[in-house]
């Protein structure tokens, strides 16, 4: 999925999270829209939910399937699609004797499996996929159903976190459609303005259904959530919880409802503690930090949801005598809280001053974007997909159908430059995919780095070389590179064309640039709202956030990108100190002027490009950026939020 991430996450659409590049046969068989089944449904629902599948997708005929296994495979699609099951099991079996290893084939009947309710059938089929193709999303996704149905509750939301960091769609749909989630939300929605207390926010079954979700808590614990209608649900929890903890009231602190807490504790940790809260919330979280902090001083027992509940309102690193949490006994899923929120960020304090410097940072205005990025590492993410390594020209083949590429950069053994590297997921896809490469990885910000070399460690990576450095003055180093990215830093430049020609000075003859620049046709709403924070004068600090984004919901002004849902998302992509936004012509004239070919553009969706070539048959369209520009002038959002484009540095003469 990398080379192609971002430093300043590329804000993918808001509900509709890590869907880049998803390959096409995990939108039909097997792949879990917002019609398709629930983790909830009982079998009459399941039949129900499965038609809808089948209408979704436009029941058809099915091909006669000839010899070759695709076209038989086709055929069992097809017959899926219908809900005739038996044809279609028929089929991918009879591919399965020809070829033992058909992956997809194996994935279709482990889906039918666990629709028809044969749980550890579906178990065991879908384990054999994953064991040929261990980034198979639908196969992790429908595992994880199998596995929750089975009450394997902890390998349900283990497939299901590697579901979602592979690109599952529609997550936020999907959880709200269970039971267990939209009766609160429904109870929620009715007593609106009024507030609601756990009792009557979860009514007579108690937190256990919702503890029970396993692709809840795996969304809860893996990334941000994106959705306003969940953050409103999860607000309210916080808020319940806070109060019967304050109270000293009984309530329900079963395994399952202490995981579901702490997972929720862990979500804001994850988000900044973008949630809104009151000064009530204030006072009732001040009385209990005070229990904790003189059971801290005396040696007295803390009650453990005194502690999630405030980790579901401050990181408890930050609590005085917080190193002393981690010495005490605890549950393993407050353990794995206290992981998240003491130990992994003292780890990183304790890192920064061993992050070497490849260059001074004096200007002015790097200055200003280093303390923007200081404040928290951004982009926070939990979870490492798995990564199944490649040579580059086929990486490239398969992403932006490049036939060849020439030069260095098509060697097994490659210097590669990842220009604001972020928290690390970047070049620690990088290193992964290409395992013979050597990685350097530069970002301005220590917070970033820290968080980046820590994950980098646990891992076990040894390819990846990370510094401190100002973009601006890397030409000042004797160090060449056969594959530069620079992705969501540019536009941040004060003279993001100065940036970018000082990174090709750096890149060796034919080398390649892979390039993310914001979109101004895509960023429409996002000038809007930067031009209100503006008028009214809201700060970049996290109490200004908070008030500013409740704002912007009550105003229904709110732009349809992920990072909406963080503090530090917030703050890259509302109130950044520098931003430039660009055109596909204002491109092309910088690829003409620097000699640069352009090879193509990345991270699109599939429905996208197929569009494109509805509109461009030309089989050279892909590679025309006068094509791509007029048909952007059509779809303003096509690029969602920013151009990902891959260019070849052209060799003299």
């Amino acid at each position: 999925m990398h080379l192609e991430q971002s430093h300043a996450s590329p804000s993918l659409p808001l509900n509709d999270a890590s869907t880049a590049n998803v390959p096409d046969e995990y939108a039909a068989p097997g792949a879990r829209h917002p019609q398709d089944t629930l983790t909830d449904m009982n079998r009459k629902e399941r039949r129900t939910s499965a038609k809808r599948v089948g209408e979704a997708h436009g029941a058809s005929i099915a091909p006669k399937p000839t010899g070759e296994i695709e076209d038989v495979f086709a055929a069992a699609v097809a017959h899926y699609r219908n809900r005739e099951f038996a044809l279609a099991q028929k089929l991918c079996r009879e591919i399965l004797a020809r070829n033992p290893e058909h992956v997809r084939a194996l994935v279709l009947l482990g889906d039918m499996a666990q629709q028809g309710g044969r749980n550890n059938q579906a178990a065991k089929v879908l384990s054999k996929a994953l064991a040929l193709d261990p980034v198979d999303v639908t196969a992790h996704d429908n595992i994880g159903m199998a596995y929750q149905a089975l009450g394997l509750r902890h390998e349900a939301v283990r497939h299901f976190t590697l579901a979602l960091v592979l690109g599952l769609q529609h997550v936020e749909t999907l959880v709200k459609q269970s039971t267990a989630v939209s009766a609160p939300l429904a109870r929620l929605a009715g007593a609106w303005p009024r507030s609601l207390g756990l009792v009557e926010l979860f009514g007579a079954a108690g937190v256990g259904p919702l503890a029970g979700e396993a692709l809840l808590v795996a969304m809860l614990q893996s990334r941000a959530v994106c959705d306003l209608e969940l953050e409103r649900l999860f607000t309210a929890i916080r808020r319940g919880l806070l109060q019967h903890v304050c109270a000293g009231l009984p309530f329900e602190a079963t395994a399952d409802a202490l995981a579901f807490y702490c997972a929720l504790a862990e979500q804001c940790f994850l988000n900044e503690y973008v949630f809104a809260f009151d000064g009530a919330e204030l006072t009732q979280l001040k009385t209990v930090q005070e229990r904790i902090a003189d059971a801290l001083t005396t040696g007295a027992e803390i009650a453990p949801l005194d502690l999630i509940a405030t980790a579901m309102y401050t990181p408890l690193h930050k609590l005085a005598l917080a190193p002393s949490l981690v010495s005490r006994p605890w549950p393993d899923v407050i353990e794995r809280m206290l992981t998240q929120q003491v130990r992994e960020p003292l780890e990183e304090e304790s890192d920064r001053k061993d992050i070497p410097a490849l260059t001074s940072i004096d200007d002015g205005l790097s200055l200003r974007i280093q303390n923007q990025y200081e404040e928290n590492p951004y982009p926070r993410w939990a979870v490492a997909p798995p990564v199944q390594p490649t040579a580059l020209k086929d990486f490239l083949h398969d992403r932006i159908g490049v036939p060849s590429v020439t030069g260095p950069a098509t060697a097994d053994s490659i210097d590669i430059l990842i220009a604001g590297c972020g928290t690390g997921s970047h070049p620690i896809d990088s290193a992964q995919r290409f395992p013979q490469s050597r990685v350097l990885a530069i970002d301005i910000s220590r917070a970033s780095l820290a968080y980046a070399r820590r994950k980098t460690r646990a891992l076990g990576l040894a390819n990846i070389e990370y510094a401190q450095a100002d973009i601006l003055k890397l030409a000042s180093i004797e160090r060449y590179f056969d594959v530069i990215e620079a992705v969501g830093v540019l536009h941040h430049l004060s003279d993001p064309a100065a940036g970018w020609r000082i990174l090709l000075s750096r890149l060796r003859p034919n080398g390649l640039m892979f390039v993310g620049l914001y979109s101004a046709s895509a960023r429409r709403s996002v000038s809007a709202a930067r031009a209100f924070i503006a008028e009214r004068g809201y700060r970049s600090t996290a109490d200004d956030i908070r008030v500013c984004r409740q704002e912007l919901i009550r105003r229904a002004q709110v732009p349809p990108f992920n990072d909406f849902s963080s503090t530090s998302g917030c703050r890259d992509l509302l109130f950044n100190v520098m931003e430039h936004q660009f055109t596909i012509p204002q491109i092309k004239s910088f690829l003409d002027a620097n000699n640069l070919a352009f090879l193509g553009f990345g991270q699109l969706m599939p429905e996208v490009v197929r569009q494109f070539r509805e509109e461009f048959p030309n089989p050279n369209a892909l590679r025309d950026l006068g094509s791509w520009h007029a048909f952007e002038q059509a779809h303003p959002m096509t690029f969602g939020n920013m151009y990902f484009f891959w260019v070849q540095k052209c060799a003299p003469g």
